[in-house]
């Protein structure tokens, strides 16, 4: 069973500290949201979570080793990380795209072999993208290329997926489809964790949530705690209607507070 967790936790780009005192741990079967503001440090705090910038102060660890200390490529074959707002350059095919995610595991110059394909060809099953396996990714609408590069995450198959900002780009349907695709690898045992804007869609979906505010961490429990109305109002600045509809969680920001 895969651990991650950070201690506190500070990291600075540019010579400025942008987070700091993180502390928290994840275990694997839930799906944790990351929330904030523009500006908290919540893509900060995911990146260095995957072990992709280093720490100013305190430490991330790995099943309880260090990830600085680990190799890259053992990070890699337990991280799958997926950034905002990447930008394709390359007129690769989909499926060489998707493939991408087996790098991993692959010693250098080696093929893929019929483990490795099935692993695409999960990803892509997974997030409906099959289709598109001969288009070349430069082309494809902005949704489909979010969809496309999750899939690249997804072949990966680690045991711990990182996606920051998975709904941009994305139609309400596909944004639903793509909590409903997070939710569900959790619950088949990996550890998940989402940078997420959409406040209604992260109280429906996280079993868990991270409330981020100028750099610190300000408050790490269940949604209804976290998105209590008197938070919303200091760190958003933002007055919500709450309600329950089917037995979920509806949270539709009014206007701002005050």
């Amino acid at each position: 069973m895969v651990t991650l967790a950070c201690e506190g936790l500070a990291v600075a780009l540019g010579g400025r500290v942008v987070l700091e005192g993180a502390g928290a741990a994840f275990a694997p079967g839930g799906l944790v949201g990351v929330i904030g503001p523009n500006g908290a440090g919540k893509s900060t705090l995911a990146r260095a979570l995957a072990g992709l910038l280093p720490a100013a102060a305190g430490r991330v660890t790995l099943d309880g080793r260090d990830i600085a200390a680990i190799p890259r490529a053992e990070v890699a074959c337990r991280i799958a990380y997926l950034p905002q707002g990447q930008t394709l350059h390359w007129p690769l095919s989909v499926e060489r795209l998707v493939a991408l995610g087996r790098l991993p595991h692959l010693a250098p110059f080696q093929r893929i072999g019929p483990e490795d394909a099935a692993a695409i060809d999960r990803a892509m099953a997974l997030t409906e993208v099959t289709h598109l396996r001969t288009r070349v990714a430069t082309e494809l609408s902005g949704g489909e290329r979010a969809r496309v590069l999750l899939a690249r995450a997804l072949a990966v198959e680690a045991p711990v997926l990182m996606v920051d900002e998975p709904l941009a780009a994305l139609d309400p349907g596909h944004q639903l489809d793509m909590m409903a695709l997070l939710k569900a690898q959790a619950v088949e045992g990996a550890l998940v964790i989402a940078v997420l804007h959409d406040l209604g869609l992260a109280a429906r979906h996280c079993e868990r949530l991270l409330l981020l505010d100028r750099g610190r961490l300000v408050a790490d429990g269940p949604a209804g705690d976290v998105l209590a109305p008197e938070r919303l109002a200091a760190v958003f600045g933002i007055h919500a209607w709450t309600a329950t509809v089917e037995g979920q969680p509806i949270l539709v920001p009014l206007r701002r507070d005050g």
